[in-house]
Parts: structure tokens; sequence; C-alpha cells
């Protein structure tokens, strides 16, 4: 007999066993209740205020608009900041003989905007890359589903292939799926993850033939032709559209060269002759005097006003989304404001 058959059969006669889990114990020692309340607390924390407050960056990044949460008091806190000592000094007449107020504006506008455009633009790009990869994702496992595998093992293999931004998620589609979640509760999580409407309608559509019970071979086949017809067709309009962006782009340089080239020359020649004029005592018999200031503040308006919303309109013919127009807008307006100020204030 050995030492450890003699040791153990002296704590046996002894009444010493050795040390048990607890009743109810976890895999870790944890109990089971204790696990499922941190999952419960942790759930919690994700749904309304409290994911605001646990998880601010991910609730200000998630949707492209909730960024506006922070870059609009940052825009009015900038302004403000600006105006109000010019306004202590001055009075109201700085609103009229200044453009204090302007610059002061069109750097709040821009703070505001440029943290959204620059989201939502890469935003788009993440859902075009994902939406691109869509279709051969489906087309593989179902070419693997034909061959005689079953699902979970198709995808598996697929998840070993490289499918761009869409292989992350589908490493985890094939993590949860060898964990023991079944294929359409994978699918769901799945297309939720992906977050695109696209991703979430053909998921839904072979979740719910999935569990019909008919050939999810050809579902899945349907769903690739769908999704590539769809994400053709959303690359053709956009490849058709981008003229017209052009357009709206190219015609708001010429508006503001056009104003450069009255300001400079017609305006200015007339605001000279008037002074001249009115200094020699014929003013009533010429043009009287020009206030030149009084017009390039009204077309420094106008510009911005111009480049503001032409953006707006470059963004929802280009890409169907008026948001998408803020990169546009951002662009033309701080060109337009470098523009006053180097070559016409």
């Amino acid at each position: 007999m050995g030492v450890t058959e003699t040791l153990s059969g002296l704590r046996h006669e002894k009444g010493v066993l050795p040390k048990q889990h607890s009743k109810g114990s976890g895999h870790f020692g944890e109990d089971p209740e204790e696990i499922k309340r941190k999952i419960e607390r942790a759930h919690k924390n994700r749904k309304g205020i409290r994911k605001v407050l646990t998880h601010p960056f991910e609730v200000l990044t998630g949707r492209p608009v909730n960024i506006f949460i922070v870059s609009i008091p940052v825009a009015l806190i900038v302004f403000f900041w600006n105006f109000f000592p010019a306004l202590q000094k001055q009075g109201i007449r700085v609103l009229f003989n200044s453009t204090l107020v302007d610059n002061s504006l069109v750097l709040a506008i821009l703070i505001a905007i440029i943290p959204v455009a620059i989201l939502d633009f890469y935003e788009d790009r993440r859902m075009h890359n994902l939406e691109e990869s869509l279709p051969n994702f489906f087309r593989d496992v179902a070419g693997m589903n034909d061959s005689g595998m079953t699902l979970p093992t198709a995808v598996h293999l697929v998840a070993g292939s490289e499918y761009g931004a869409l292989t992350p998620h589908i490493k985890k589609l094939d993590n949860e799926m060898s964990w023991g979640a079944g294929f359409v509760e994978g699918m769901y999580s799945f297309g939720k993850a992906l977050g695109t409407p696209l991703a979430e309608r053909s998921v839904d559509l072979i979740a719910k033939a999935s569990k019909a019970g008919g050939d999810i071979s050809q579902v899945l086949h349907a769903a690739a032709r769908d999704t590539f017809e769809i994400v053709n067709l959303a690359t053709e309009r956009r490849n058709n559209m981008m003229i017209y962006v052009i357009i709206v782009l190219v015609s708001s340089a010429v508006f503001l060269f056009v104003i450069a080239i009255l300001v400079s020359t017609f305006f200015t020649t007339m605001a000279i002759a008037g002074a001249a004029a009115q200094a020699a005592g014929a003013g009533s018999q010429f043009i009287g005097r020009l206030d030149l200031a009084s017009y390039k503040r009204l077309f420094f308006h106008a510009a911005l006003i111009q480049a503001f919303f032409s953006g707006l309109a470059a963004g929802q013919m280009g890409e169907a989304r008026l948001i998408a127009g803020l990169k546009y807008s951002a662009i033309m307006l701080y060109l337009s404001w470098m523009m006053f100020l180097v070559f016409i204030f």
C-alpha cells in the first residue's frame, strides 16, 4: 500500500473528509444564483439612463446623431464665450457693425456638425463593407449545407475564411453555436450585431424559414441573391448620382467665385466712385456713398446659407440620407468662411 492510500485511510477512519464545494456551487465554486444576479445587473446597466451612465462612450458613438448630445452644448459654449465679451464692450451694436458674431456662429456650427459628419462617414463605410460580404457568406454556407454538412459545421468551416469586416461577426456566431446556441438564436444575434437593415432583413428571413422547417439551403441561396442585388443597386445608384453631387459642389464654388469678382471689382469701384462724388458735392446727382462693408457681410451670409443647405441637398441626392450631407456642408462652410476672411473682408 502506498503512502497516499495510507493517509487517505487514516483520514476516513478519523472522519476527516476532503473539503467539498457547497451545495449549488458552480464550476468555479461560485453560486449560480450569484452569477444570475450579475448577468441581470449587467443587462439592467445596458438599458435606459443606466446605459448612459455606465457606457457613455458607447451611447455617444452607437448612432452618429447621438454625438449631438455633446457637440451642440460645446458649440453653444464656444459661441457665447466669443460673443459675450464683445457684447459687453460694444453693446447691441456689435450685431450690426462687426463680423464677430458671424465668425463665432460659423465656428459653433462647424463644432456641432463635424463630429456627426465624421461618425456618419465611418458608420456608412462600415455598413457598406458588411453588406458587401453578406452574399458570399450566405452562398458559402448554403453550398456546404448542400454537400451534406450541418449548419453549425458549415458555419464553423466558413469562419476560417476571410470576409473582410464580416469575419469577426462570423467567428462570434461560430463561437455561440459551439457553446450550444441554436442556429436560429445565433442568426438573430448575428443580425443584431451587424446592425444594418439589409442584414436584419436577411437574417429574419433565414431564421423564420429554419423555424418553419423548409429547405434552409434554398433560403440561404435566395438570401445571397437578394443581398447581392440590393448591394449592387445601392452601389449603382450612388455612382449614378455622384454627378449631381459634383454639380452641387461646383455650383457652390462658382457662387463664391462670382461673389469674389463682384466685391473685388464692381462694388469696390462703385464704393470708391461714390465716395469721390460725395466728397466733390455731387453725391445726390451721382450714386451716393455705397456701404461696401454691408454688402460684403450680406454676401457672406448668402454664401454661408448656400453652402450649408447645398451640402444637405448633395447628401440627400447622392446617398439618400440628409445627415450624409453634413460632411459636404462642413467642407463648403469652412471654404466659404476662409475665402471671405482671406480674400474679401
